[in-house]
């Protein structure tokens, strides 16, 4: 169980600009793309704030990205969001809180500020099915299991280590930019 004055550790896994987005593609041309991937990024680790937050990357770009702004990295060689965050989560102390946050939140204000109930947290993408914000004690045999309905699967992974869940369905990080229609409400200039 976390120490009560240790602060939670907050990791941001993020793909390649150059990559990101595939299915925003269809309506943006890919330097649109790029540039929004790097303002939603920007402002998930300005969110996080003041807590110590790590990128997650297997991307030269992205380090800098991160490093230019006093950010530490990870870098990794997993080549799946699970694997990425596993091995991230691996490298955590024993009695961490570590909040794994999405890079494409589209209202991530409050995340250095968020308080996780004991055991795990989850928050829910807005349809209830994806896991777009994960709390967890570090050092949890925890198995990640990002993608399609990622929440059932968490929820899952709890249930077989026994640890207490806790699901927010209710939450403006409930919203990532992922389809065309996320683009709505998206700020121009974050």
């Amino acid at each position: 169980m976390p120490e009560l004055n240790s602060p939670p550790v907050v990791l941001v896994p993020i793909k390649a600009f150059s990559s990101a987005k595939s299915r925003l593609r269809a309506v943006l041309d890919p330097e649109e793309v790029r540039n929004l991937a790097r303002r939603l990024a920007t402002q998930v680790l300005e969110a996080a704030q003041p807590r110590r937050t790590l990128v997650v990357c297997d991307d030269d770009e992205v380090a800098q990205f991160a490093t230019d702004r006093g950010v530490e990295v990870v870098r990794t060689r997993a080549t799946t969001l699970n694997g990425a965050v596993a091995e991230a989560y691996g490298q955590m102390a024993s009695g961490d809180t570590v909040i794994v946050a999405h890079a494409d939140l589209r209202d991530p204000r409050g995340l250095g500020a968020f308080l996780p109930a004991p055991g795990v947290t989850i928050v829910t993408d807005h349809h209830g099915r994806g896991t777009n914000v994960l709390a967890l004690p570090a050092g949890a045999e925890f198995r990640f299991g990002y993608g399609p309905d990622s929440a059932t699967r968490h929820r899952h992974e709890c249930e077989r280590l026994a640890l207490a869940c806790t699901v927010i369905v209710d939450s403006p990080w409930g919203y990532d930019v992922d389809e065309p229609n996320d683009l709505e409400g998206v700020p121009h200039s974050i």
